[in-house]
Parts: C-alpha cells; structure tokens; sequence
C-alpha cells in the first residue's frame, strides 16, 4: 500500500507541476487530500525543479521518483535510474519543433459571428454552463474544472474553474483509451496494423497458449477473455498496482490468464488498453524514436493539439490506458475528428468506415453499452438520472472522476467537461447534456 501510495502521489504531483503548470500544494490539497483524506495525508513530497523530478515518501519510507521528461510528460523510476528516463526521451529534432496548429476552424468564436449562432438559445447556454461550475451545497462535489461546447466545428461556450483556463493541459484519465482508438486507426489506415490479424505478444508465443487467438478487435471492444479487476477502490488491486505499482503495464496486463474464449465475455479492463499501446510500438516503426514519435506525428500534429501528452511507463511503452493530458479545447479537437469521420482539414486520418466501427456496440456489450474503446451509454455513475432525451447516436469517452468528451453526430456537437468528481451522482453528465441541447434548436 505504502508502494502503491507513494507512487500515486509522485506521479499525480509530477504531472500536475510540469505538465499542467499548477502548484504543488494546489494539487496535494485539492486533489491527493480531497479524493484520498486518509493514508496519502501521509505522503510527504519534495520537488527538485533543477532536476525535474519528484521524490515521495510515507512516514520517511518507500520512496519513489516521478521524472518530468518534456513532451513525454512524467514516467514513474521503477527499476530505471531517474536519468536514465531524461536520456531515453524523445529524439531531439520532435522534443524542439514547435506544435503545428491546424488551419481547422475549431476555436473561441464570438456570439453571432457564425452561422450556428442562431440556432443557439445563449441564455440558456450560459445558464446550463454556470450551473455545471455552480457548488449549491456547503462541500464541493461536482468539482467541474473545465467545460466546452462546440457546434458545427467552433467552440460556442467554455467556463474555466479558477485558475484554470484554455490552454491548461488537465488529465484525460480513461479518455486516453479513445485516444489510443484513434492511434489504431491510423496505423490501420496505413496498413501497418489489421483488425482481424493475430498480434505478437510476447507473453503468448508458447505452443498452445489460447491468448494467442486474442486480436486487436478484442482488445478495442474489451472482449479480449483476460482477466483483470478494473476495482479502484483496493489498492493492491489490479488497476491501482499496474498504474503505480509497475514500472511495466502492457507486461502486467498481458500475463494475465484467459478466463473466456476471446470475443465471448465483455469486461472493461485498462490493462487491455496497455496491451494495445504496446502493440503499436511494432507497427510505429519497431524502435524507441520511432513509437514515441509516433502520436505526436500521427494524431497531435496533424489535428493541431499543442497542449497534448501521452506518459510512457519506465518500460517506454505509453499508458494508453489513462495518462494523456490534454487541454478543454484539444479534448474537443479530438472529438471533433470523430464528428468529422476521421477527416481533418481535408485529409483523410482514420480509415473510411473506423469511426462507425469504433461507435458500433461490441456484439458482447451488455445493452450495447460499449463500442470499440468509446462508450454508446454513460456509465451509471455519470447518468444517475437516466438517459431520456438524449439523441441515440451520442457516445462518449469517459475517464475517473468525471472527464467525459461526448460526441452527437445528429446535432453537430462536441462537449467536454473536465472535474474531480468522486462518488455517485457528484457529476450527472446526461442532465447536463439535456440541457445543453435544449438550448440549441
């Protein structure tokens, strides 16, 4: 526990300091201590700027390094010296190129100064906006940080908590799955990956081995048949101890035993998810430069998000499963490639036919509830009060403590909200969503 602790809280200060740019005590107070106000209060934390690394230690034990490494964002030193992480980086001539930004027109627009404008009820918009960041009880709960809209391709209403704003990237959690998607799909529009091929998983190679059947439309659609506890609420537990227990999450994942035939039994898994990222180093190109090159040559570049980061582990393979950060108005960007069937600017990205793929219900899903790494239905969780009079074609990316980017092709939109909502009901994304579209006729 005390392992598992320390390196939560290296990791979450690590990429709260050098990725999102906030203080150190903001992020021990508002989000360590206010998700966790027991054992982590423990967790003491020494930050050393010059050396872009963070040291955490419960009661003086168990120390662990989280390493800031640029674009790469932070990387926990499991079983690698920290300066080992900063030499094995991105290769120097991507780690110094400034973002390309996308001629695409996604962007802050002013009211009535585009042809959606009037199809927009703006009291009501802002009234639905105000109410997400609005904390009615004497506790905060819903703990919203960033909200955007987007209609027909611009950005119509955004609300930032204070000191938040536009280009502060903020952790995407499980929204990194959709993203990983869509890393798949290119390469698969490249012809360097298939949906229906065997793949090369080291830990399935011996004679026999029936997770060798496992192929990355199981994987993509959780029916893979591994088994894995997505319980974060035991912190030996699988999804607690490959995040931060782990210096290697695809290895973990991957050796974990097969408990139904492949494409039999749905079970989300974030294990399943560094199984694909791992995957994708192969077809990248096979070498180190190559893969970490490849999400900012494949989908940041490309669609314009300046303010993205993926985090490898310390066994360089990027935790697809959880750690890319993203600012409001780039979480929107990506949701607005998916809106535009995986083109961009004119330019085909994901492959004809992917983004039905992806929003097709996984024929194990119970209720259809899920796709290929996008959900078709909002987690109970984050609908306590039911899905009535939300469009059925609307589906969604959605990440612990209420990250959720929802996408409806019908009406045109994209909506990302970003929070710290923890527990039942502390954020009702589908009541938000009911009234975001009652205000657009």
């Amino acid at each position: 526990m005390i392992h598992v602790g320390n390196g939560y809280v290296a990791k979450t200060v690590c990429s709260g300091i050098f990725v999102s740019g906030r203080p150190g005590h903001a992020i021990r107070d508002g989000e360590i201590y206010a998700n966790d106000p027991g054992i982590l209060r423990l967790a003491s934390t020494e930050v050393d700027r010059g050396q872009r690394i963070v040291r955490t230690r419960m009661l003086g034990v168990g120390e662990r390094v989280a390493v800031y490494r640029g674009r790469l964002g932070c990387t926990l030193a499991e079983g690698v010296a920290p300066q080992e992480l900063h030499r094995r980086g991105l290769p120097e001539a991507v780690a110094a190129a400034p973002s390309r930004l996308s001629s695409e027109p996604i962007g802050a627009s002013q009211a009535g100064a585009t042809a959606s404008a009037a199809r927009v009820d703006r009291a009501a918009l802002d009234a639905a906006l105000d109410e997400a960041l609005a904390e009615p009880g004497p506790v905060d709960t819903k703990r919203t940080r960033a909200v955007v809209v987007a209609l027909d391709g611009e950005i119509i209403a955004e609300r930032y908590a204070p000191k938040y704003g536009p280009d502060v990237p903020l952790a995407g959690w499980s929204m990194t799955k959709s993203a990983v998607n869509a890393l798949v799909g290119v390469l698969v529009r490249e012809g360097k990956l298939s949906l229906d091929a065997t793949l090369d998983v080291p830990e399935w190679r011996a004679p026999g081995d029936g997770r060798a059947a496992i192929t990355m439309r199981h994987l993509l659609q959780m029916t893979s048949g591994l088994a894995f506890a997505e319980d974060y609420r035991n912190p030996l537990g699988d999804a607690l101890w490959m995040l931060f227990g782990t210096g290697d999450a695809a290895h973990f994942a991957a050796s974990k035993a097969l408990v139904a035939p492949p494409g039999q039994r749905w079970s989300y898994s974030s294990g399943t998810t560094n199984i694909v990222a791992r995957v994708l180093r192969r077809a990248a190109g096979g070498n180190e430069a190559d893969y970490l090159a490849f999400p900012r040559r494949a989908l940041f570049e490309p669609l314009g998000l300046a303010s993205a980061v993926i985090e490898p582990d310390a066994a360089g393979t990027f935790v697809g499963s959880s750690f890319m950060f993203a600012s409001a108005r780039d979480w929107v960007r990506l949701g607005q490639l998916y809106l535009q069937d995986g083109v961009w600017d004119g330019v085909r990205i994901l492959p004809e036919g992917w983004v039905a793929f992806s929003r097709s219900p996984a024929p194990a899903a119970p209720g259809g509830v899920y796709g290929a790494h996008f959900w078709l239905r909002l987690p109970r969780l984050y609908a306590p009060s039911g899905e009535a009079g939300l469009p059925e074609d609307a589906y969604h990316a959605v990440g612990h403590e209420g990250q959720i980017l929802t996408i409806v092709p019908s009406r045109g939109l994209v909506v990302v909200r970003l929070g710290l909502s923890l527990g039942h009901g502390t954020w009702d994304h589908a009541a938000f969503l009911r009234r975001v579209l009652q205000a657009i006729r």
